[in-house]
């Protein structure tokens, strides 16, 4: 079973509240759950933001709809009951309710949508997705556009900027001490598999061993058992393996089988991380979705 459109939801959703008792909101979810017979990985899945399943998300949409064409009412704080509009709706038995449907129904409704559309949430008239979805999805496109374009640019850059890009997004992530000893640190040992070592902490309690490789194809399981074996010469624990191209299937099952603890950051990783701690890129526009406070009006 895939995850019901927001669309799909509302006329089940309704059907809830057709006892007019108030529902609370963890229950419209868990009626929607057992309606679609959703999986449990399904009912994990996340947005893109990580703060909201993508489930709850539609389900909270398509009661705000239900809501705001006067279907449905709150009664309390996360609780909602049918109206006698939404009581007329489901003695006509519909098949469907949507957006379209809605509208012919309740002029709230229209009021609503063109509130959406002053405070510039693009709602497209047959949408199948939340305004939420529709902007997670747009930021999706323009970050996978932005880390195609970094990894293109971190690929043509010298071995030495690349050694200095390593050493600032370690710091930025919060490795390494002061810049001074980490630059003093990578690329000054170039030993059996080792560009440099950095303190894992600012205090220094540890180290980590670095290799920061650039790479055309995958990076074979050679290079990593080399790696391995260089961290095991200095008595090390711990090894950052970083490159800009991707690591090979024997490679990523050797690091499976070893003891020794060591990270693999591959090109796309390593753009995202660039890309989550500002190196190499700058803020163009920020957006804030804001809500209703229900405590602050205790509703």
């Amino acid at each position: 079973m895939t995850i019901p459109k927001y669309n799909e939801i509302m006329l089940p959703l309704l059907k809830l509240h057709a006892d007019k008792k108030s529902h609370s909101t963890q229950e419209s979810y868990n009626y929607i759950y057992d309606y679609f017979k959703l999986s449990e990985n399904e009912k994990k899945e996340m947005l893109l933001s990580g703060k909201q399943t993508l489930i709850n998300n539609r389900v909270g949409w398509a009661k705000t709809y239900l809501t705001k064409a006067s279907l449905l009412e709150k009664t309390d704080k996360a609780y909602s009951r049918i109206t006698n509009k939404g009581l007329d709706v489901l003695e006509e038995s519909p098949k469907e309710i949507n957006r379209q449907y809605l509208l012919k129904k309740s002029p709230e409704l229209k009021n609503f949508l063109k509130q959406v559309k002053k405070d510039k949430i693009k709602v497209k008239p047959d949408t199948k997705t939340t305004p939420i979805e529709d902007l997670e999805n747009s930021y999706r496109v323009i970050r996978e556009n932005l880390a195609n374009d970094l990894l293109n640019i971190v690929k043509k850059s010298s071995p030495e900027f690349f050694e200095n890009l390593v050493i600032d997004l370690l710091l930025k992530m919060g490795y390494g001490g002061s810049r001074k000893d980490a630059a003093e640190a990578l690329g000054k040992i170039g030993d059996e598999g080792v560009d440099g070592i950095i303190k894992e902490d600012k205090l220094g309690l540890d180290t980590i061993y670095i290799q920061a490789k650039k790479w055309e194809g995958p990076v074979p399981r050679p290079e990593i058992q080399k790696f391995v074996g260089a961290l095991e010469g200095q008595k090390a624990k711990k090894g950052i393996f970083i490159t800009t191209s991707y690591f090979s299937k024997p490679a990523l099952d050797y690091k499976t089988k070893i003891n020794t603890k060591i990270v693999m950051i591959d090109g796309e990783a390593l753009v995202d991380y660039m890309i989550d701690n500002d190196i190499g890129v700058s803020l163009e526009t920020s957006y804030k979705i804001k809500k209703i406070d229900s405590d602050y009006f205790n509703i």
